[in-house]
This record gives C-alpha cells, structure tokens and sequence, in this order.
C-alpha cells in the first residue's frame, strides 16, 4: 500500500481564495494590508524569501514592501522596526531570516510592537504563545497544525516528537501540540539515541535543517511524518526525510517541496489580515 501523501499547495490554495476575499473587504475600508520586510543580509536564500512574500502578497492584494540595509547595524535596525512601529500605514513587520550573526536578532524582534509581530517572533509573542494566548503564531508552525488537521490527523493523546528546538519551529511546535493535547518529547543535537526517541512516535515533525537526515529506521510503522526541512542540493529542493527510505514504513508523509512548505507564506499573510484587521478596530474604537 503507498503512503499517504499530505500535500499542503491544495490546502494552500484553497486558504488563498478565502484570504483573497477578506483582504478585498479591508481594502474597501481605505486601504490593503500593508507588510514591511526588512531585509539586513545579502544571503540568497533570505532573498529569495522577501521576494517570495512579494509576489505572494501582490497576488492576494496585500502590499508587501522590502526595506533593506546594505551595511546594516542593531542600532539602525532598532530604529527602523522602531519607527515602522509608530507608523499607522503599517499592519506587519517581519525581519526576514538569515541575518549575519553579527546582529542582536533579539534586540531587534522585540522592538516590533506585539500588534505588528505577525511572525510572532519577539519575546512577548513567544511568552504570549507559551500561556496558550499568542496573537500570532511563527507560520512555519501554523503551517504543520493546519497540514494536520487539513488531513484529520488525531492529535489528543498522541505521542508526538519534534526533532529540532529551534524558536522558529521547534519550540513553538511543540506549544501547539501540547495545547492540543499531544504528549510531546523535544530532541535535538545533545539527544542520546535519537532513533530510539523517534521511533515511539505517533507523529514525527523534523526541522532541522539537514537533507535526508531522517531515514525509515528511525520512524515507528504507520507513523505520521512531517517534513518541515527545506535546502537545495544540486539545484533541487530536498527535505530533512529521506522520503524515499520512510514512505514504506510510515503511514503518512509530507512531501518536499509540495507540503508545509506552500503553507507557511500563506499564514504569514492570513496573520497580516489579522493584525490590519484588529489595527483598524482599535483605532474606530478610539
């Protein structure tokens, strides 16, 4: 019998046309919703990534503007995200990832206002996701819970193992589970025996960055695999599963590309509707 595939472009697609509609209805308000990227790096995957959001945003109606520093400081970062904070025109504010290690990552995140965090990256939104009560979810996370559930994938009282711990994915994963009722386990690269971890679960998420890393001796038989890794290799777009190794024993797979990853930039633009939406409720109740 073949794996189940769990696609995520239908499901995708089918957000884009809901979303579609709601940005069209803030639209006649005054104006779209407006995003602001700031782009501090020169890496070609970060790029490649605003450029992304661009074309995204463009097609749903959402305005989507780059605003990048060619020789980029904190302090200049500060100020900006500062400032865009304080500018009305602006419902989101994303510093888009990689950035040089040379920056304070976290100085920067939390200087956007928690109404505007739409990446839900800052301390406060992170703290605020933790206590089950976050305005905006990382999209890379919301994207896994919508494939799941998109698939009626059982969560409650399901093992679940989430191997990287990262605050992009990792860790606000594993906080989305467990308000779901997961029993959830964390691995990551100090983890003793790694197979023997992952091989009790139920549903296994990996992000871990590493093409193939996963291999089909490390999943339990029937098990619900999520690839949440994506890096080129010899120009092709490769996951952290080795998916032709695990598909014969797992019952489900996400495949890469064509699963989360169609997803995350979709829920980062449903989170921009959101925050224009709330912005603009605030202010008429003013």
């Amino acid at each position: 019998m073949s794996v189940r595939r769990l696609e995520g472009k239908p499901l995708a697609e089918r957000r884009k046309a809901a979303l579609r509609d709601d940005v069209a209805t803030l639209a006649k308000t005054g104006r779209a919703p407006r995003l602001v990227v700031v782009l501090a790096t020169e890496d070609e995957a970060a790029v490649a990534y605003a450029r992304a959001k661009q074309r995204a945003g463009k097609a749903l109606g959402i305005d989507v503007e780059v605003v990048r520093f060619e020789h980029p400081t904190t302090e200049a970062l500060v100020d900006k995200v500062d400032a865009l904070g304080r500018d009305g025109s602006v419902d989101g504010i994303l510093v888009e990832m990689p950035i040089s290690p040379s920056i304070d990552l976290r100085a920067v995140q939390d200087a956007i206002p928690g109404a505007k965090d739409v990446d839900g990256a800052g301390t406060f939104a992170l703290g605020s996701l933790f206590r089950g009560a976050a305005a905006f979810v990382p999209a890379t996370a919301a994207a896994v819970m919508a494939l799941l559930d998109a698939y009626d994938v059982e969560i409650s009282g399901q093992h679940a193992v989430v191997v990287g711990r990262s605050l992009v994915v990792g860790r606000p994963l594993s906080q989305l589970l467990l308000a779901r009722d997961a029993t959830v386990t964390v691995c990551h690269s100090r983890t003793r025996d790694l197979a023997a971890m992952t091989k009790t679960a139920d549903i296994l998420c990996v992000a871990v960055g590493s093409p193939r890393f996963l291999s089909g001796s490390m999943v339990r038989p029937g098990a619900v695999v999520i690839d949440v890794g994506t890096t080129v290799v010899d120009g092709k777009l490769v996951g952290d599963i080795d998916f032709a190794a695990v598909a014969p024993v797992a019952g489900a797979v996400s495949p890469v590309p064509g699963g989360v990853g169609p997803l995350t930039t979709i829920m980062l633009l449903e989170n921009v509707a959101r925050a224009a939406r709330l912005q603009r409720q605030e202010q008429a109740e003013r």
